[in-house]
């Protein structure tokens, strides 16, 4: 079943997963998952798959590593600061 989900509802789906998990299993988990970033989507799976973990211990554990893999497009505007002026 495909499904589209956003950054800041991924950590739910990631609590649905049974832990300890290896990266593999994630990934395959939400291969069929796109992320709806700020400035486009990506599949899930493949982030996951891209990870420098072998496993997680908890689905905190995940959403901190795929945080380490996101695309600059996932979060905002390209090129904007928070408020260097």
């Amino acid at each position: 079943m495909e499904s589209e989900l956003k950054l800041n509802t991924v950590i739910e789906e990631f609590e649905t997963l049974d832990y300890p998990i290896d990266r593999e299993a994630a990934a395959d988990a939400f291969d069929d998952s796109t992320l709806l970033m700020a400035d486009g989507e990506t599949n899930l799976g493949s982030l996951i798959e891209r990870t420098h973990t072998r496993s997680f211990a908890s689905a905190e554990d995940l959403f901190v590593e795929l945080q380490t893999v996101l695309p600059i497009e996932a979060v905002g505007e390209p090129g904007q600061s928070d408020g260097d002026a």
